[in-house]
């Protein structure tokens, strides 16, 4: 199964994602089941690397990790992490993705069987290669804030 979402980022433009399933089901489930409930309304892409991605999706609350679904822990995953494709952030630790996400900027194959891909940019990449060219800090944090005003099912 694939589902169309839109996310709206404020001052930028709109960035339409087809999301799938199949590649990676608990990680599909978890993100749709965020959006369902506003969970990314007014949250900020807070990692800007040109060139590279841009994160975003930190949240307030105390969330569960979920299972990381790429082949380093042992899960199929045939998604390449090319450009404008969206995957889970995560920590060191193989299961510890929650709400964080990243699109890719540029193809990083290095990311591949590392972290959990799950869909792609169908529209608006533009959007993207705007947002990686905002100024950072010595932490990749925009120097302005760039707000996800939302993320909705189309």
């Amino acid at each position: 199964m694939k589902k169309e979402i839109l996310i709206k980022v404020k001052d930028f433009g709109e960035i339409k994602v087809e999301l799938d399933r199949e590649t990676a089901p608990i990680t599909f489930d978890n993100f749709v089941g965020l959006i369902e409930r506003n969970y990314f309304d007014n949250t900020v892409f807070h990692r800007i690397i040109k060139g590279f991605m841009i994160q975003g999706g930190a949240g307030n609350e105390q969330l569960n990790p979920i299972k990381g679904e790429f082949m380093a822990n042992g899960v199929k995953n045939d998604l390449k992490h090319t450009r404008g494709v969206i995957s889970m952030a995560r920590t060191m630790v193989k299961d510890s993705a929650t709400s964080q996400f990243f699109i890719m900027h540029e193809d990083s194959p290095h990311l591949d069987g590392q972290y959990a891909a799950f869909g792609i940019v169908i529209e608006g990449i533009e959007v993207v290669d705007r947002i990686a060219n905002e100024k950072t800090n010595a932490y990749d944090a925009p120097l302005s804030p760039v707000v996800i005003e939302s993320i909705s099912f189309i």
